[in-house]
């Protein structure tokens, strides 16, 4: 599978990170750079002075990327990485933020940015995070009031990601020796965690006629509304291209812009961005699609998963184990019973059933009794 580096052309003033983005899911969209994974996840560090830490960029970190019917992974040297973070203060962008990757928003500032140079003794330490050297981190302070009451503390969003253009250094990099071993290894990590990633084009002909509509108005028009996002995601409904769960989930999100749907493409960017993101189909197809999305996912192995490690350990207790622990799927993470997946492997033989754990010989067992018939 080929391995694309993307550097930061010192020719080209436009590329470089454009933003800091608060989503559910931290995603790749296009040219935009969004890191996905729990690792990434912020961190409430004051809940009454509204300041989250997270990392914004990792270096040799290998990130998963699908275009169209290609599959290849991008990931930045550190050196590439402390070049970013340092220009996007040079830039004075601190202040550039968005929701999602589909809308601009106020109120959230970087107001730290640093490079760890010892996963042990960095401030991210301290906050139980565990990122490599040469991670671009930083603390982002929350003045806006709905982002923090609506998302920040709901758990709708739930980490960082950032918005920018890099050029692709297009190598192929197995046989090369420049290429970190450490990052070699981290594919083949997630490529056993992508084996399963699915992804849908079922969504209705109405979606694609509606993003077809907006593009075709912004070529004859032009139209400042939007993010490369938006107009990304436009061009996959209008193609019919498939989209993953994280894609639709964002999608569905969309829903909360629905009271600016009816607003001429001439007068505002209400009308033109719903139909971007497919319109009323588009909208209420991946709300609809999530959920079955998500209720086919709450078994894994066959194995009841939840979406909260409450309920996870709750079941655990009752099937005699303890603990809990999780898996990630589709970028969805769902909680399972019992400290590991073994202990949940059917463990008794044909006519008998498991009651709990029993300890034998110092270790614990399953305590498989007969059914009774």
């Amino acid at each position: 599978m080929e391995i694309i580096e993307l550097l930061l052309d010192d020719q080209d003033l436009e590329t470089g990170v454009d933003a800091i983005s608060v989503v559910e899911s931290p995603a790749i969209e296009e040219n935009f750079i969004a890191l996905k994974g729990k690792e990434f996840k912020f961190k409430e560090v004051d809940k009454e002075k509204r300041i989250l830490m997270g990392a914004l960029l990792i270096p040799n970190k290998p990130i998963y990327r699908v275009d169209g019917e290609k599959e290849y992974y991008i990931y930045f040297s550190r050196d590439t990485v402390l070049k970013a973070s340092q220009m996007y203060l040079k830039n004075g962008k601190q202040s550039n933020s968005t929701l999602e990757h589909a809308e601009s928003i106020k109120g959230l500032t970087l107001v730290e940015s640093w490079i760890v140079e010892d996963s042990k003794v960095d401030k991210t330490a301290l906050y139980g995070m565990d990122l490599p050297k040469g991670t671009w981190a930083g603390t982002v302070k929350v003045d806006n009031d709905e982002i923090w009451n609506d998302y920040v503390k709901t758990g709708k969003v739930k980490g960082f990601s950032i918005e920018g253009y890099f050029a692709d250094k297009a190598e192929k990099k197995e046989n090369e020796e420049d290429l970190a071993m450490a990052v070699l290894t981290e594919i083949y990590e997630t490529l056993k965690k992508k084996s399963e990633l699915k992804s849908y084009n079922d969504y209705p002909q109405g979606a694609k006629n509606n993003a077809k509509r907006a593009i075709e108005w912004k070529k004859k028009n032009g139209s400042s509304c939007g993010t490369q996002v938006g107009w990304t995601r436009a061009g996959q409904l209008a193609r019919g291209e498939n989209i993953s769960r994280d894609t639709i989930a964002r999608m569905a999100s969309f829903k909360r812009h629905q009271q600016h749907k009816d607003v001429p493409y001439s007068e505002g960017c209400g009308g033109i961005m719903w139909d971007a993101w497919g319109g009323s189909a588009g909208v209420n197809w991946a709300i609809s699609k999530l959920d079955k999305i998500d209720a086919d996912l709450k078994k894994i192995d066959g194995k009841e998963a939840y979406k909260t490690k409450e309920e996870a350990e709750t079941k655990a207790k009752e099937m005699g184990c303890s603990g809990s622990h999780e898996h990630e799927v589709e970028g969805v993470v769902y909680y399972m019973p019992c400290e590991t997946h073994q202990e949940l492997k059917a463990p008794c033989w044909s006519g008998y059933e498991q009651k709990g754990f029993k300890n034998k010989g110092g270790k614990k067992v399953p305590n498989c009794v007969k059914i009774k018939r």
